[in-house]
């Protein structure tokens, strides 16, 4: 995005960081910063604002170190080395591979093999314990971590932590976890094809259905991929280590936001024009969900990806219309574009999928990930234990 909000003069830039304005074009030719010519004027600049922010955070956590810990556990530093997924403010890459052009060319199996053992081809297939879903209308998440929490006692393989132990215990979990969304054993079908079986959606949308699998992969440390590799660091068993990421993701701020979206998607439909929607949630405070990403300058990639999907294969859809005019319309309310949350509630809109599907496609990709942080957490053999920073009423003397 590259809006006139995001741009600013070079004395708001130089005033907001504490500098002269020779050491703000200083910082520009050293990339710190990026610059653009000012609208209608050939020799006057404007300077990004994100850049400047993040230059001044940085500046002020480098000289008040509490703060710099304060933020690590938000938005902020690294704590954790990786090297499975990088955001570089634009995009997002698997092992170095573009994960949108994964997504576009790689079956779920072989981007699973990249993320657990860094090549496409490591055989990472293995038979899943005979576990039934249960017969109650359990939610998705409740439904899936009582058949993990079964498979787990009655796996002999559930305590092997290394590597490629981790990687076949890892493709177990994918199927049952398809078996929770189904209710029905994949067999011997690919994940992504026995969702597309069980949901109907024919050979188009069974390559949507295959590519969010992989978007969702992996994101670096969200909540849940750190919650995952939190229990790894115990010592636990990969089961568990799922499990506990399924707990997180399924929370409001995280995986759960696409049923958010969904709803304030379904509260539209009909209403003519669809920005007055916008404008009157804007007008009681409330958000519009599914918009906007703090890692990514220019909208989220993933959610890109599979708007394209949708358009190329579903143009003549009623609900594709429906949902990039509502897009479009937020986008121009609230000047941010849409994140994977508001994609993945758009794929089930217009395929028609079950009302939990955007959560269920979310934790079947994101178990890739789990599963590839807990390879590396194992690997470390160290314990993740944060200090905390005390703020509390102070013991006597």
């Amino acid at each position: 995005m590259t809006g006139d909000h995001l741009w600013i003069p070079a004395g708001d830039a130089a005033r907001l960081l504490g500098v002269s304005r020779t050491t703000l074009y200083a910082y520009v030719s050293r990339g710190f910063i990026r610059s653009q010519a000012a609208a209608g004027s050939t020799r006057q600049r404007t300077y990004s604002r994100d850049d400047v922010e993040r230059l001044r955070r940085r500046t002020e956590e480098r000289r008040a170190p509490d703060k710099a810990a304060a933020r690590a556990l938000q938005w902020g530093m690294p704590i954790l080395e990786s090297s499975i997924a990088l955001i570089d403010g634009q995009r997002l890459y698997y092992r170095g591979w573009d994960a949108t052009a994964l997504a576009a060319t790689r079956s779920v199996a072989e981007v699973a093999a990249l993320i657990w053992s860094g090549r496409f081809d490591a055989p990472v297939g293995s038979v899943s314990p005979a576990v039934n879903a249960p017969r109650t209308p359990l939610p998705f998440v409740t439904r899936a971590q009582s058949m993990l929490a079964g498979a787990a006692g009655q796996d002999p393989l559930a305590f092997d932590v290394r590597a490629d132990g981790v990687a076949r215990t890892g493709s177990r979990i994918l199927r049952l976890l398809t078996t929770a969304a189904t209710g029905s054993d994949p067999g011997d079908l690919p994940v992504d094809a026995a969702l597309a079986r069980a949901w109907r959606v024919g050979e188009r949308g069974a390559d949507i259905v295959r590519a969010a699998l992989i978007l969702c992969a992996d994101h670096e440390l969200n909540v849940s991929s750190f919650t995952a590799r939190c229990v790894a660091s115990a010592g636990s068993h990969p089961y568990a280590v799922v499990i506990a990421g399924l707990a997180a993701l399924e929370g409001p701020r995280h995986g759960g936001a696409s049923a958010r979206v969904a709803s304030m998607l379904a509260a539209a439909r009909g209403v003519r024009p669809v920005r007055t929607v916008i404008a009157d949630r804007l007008r009681r405070g409330e958000s519009v969900d599914g918009f906007g990403h703090p890692l990514y300058r220019d909208g989220d990639p993933r959610a890109a990806a599979l708007l394209v999907l949708l358009r190329e294969r579903y143009r003549a859809s009623a609900e594709y219309r429906f949902v990039t005019g509502f897009a479009k319309a937020a986008s121009e309310a609230t000047h941010e574009r849409p994140n994977l949350d508001f994609a993945l509630a758009a794929v089930a809109r217009v395929l028609r999928l079950p009302v939990e599907s955007p959560l269920m496609l979310f934790a079947i990709g994101r178990t890739i990930g789990w599963t590839g942080h807990a390879i590396e957490q194992y690997a470390t053999g160290q314990l993740i234990r944060p200090r905390a920073k005390y703020v509390g009423v102070k013991p006597p003397a």
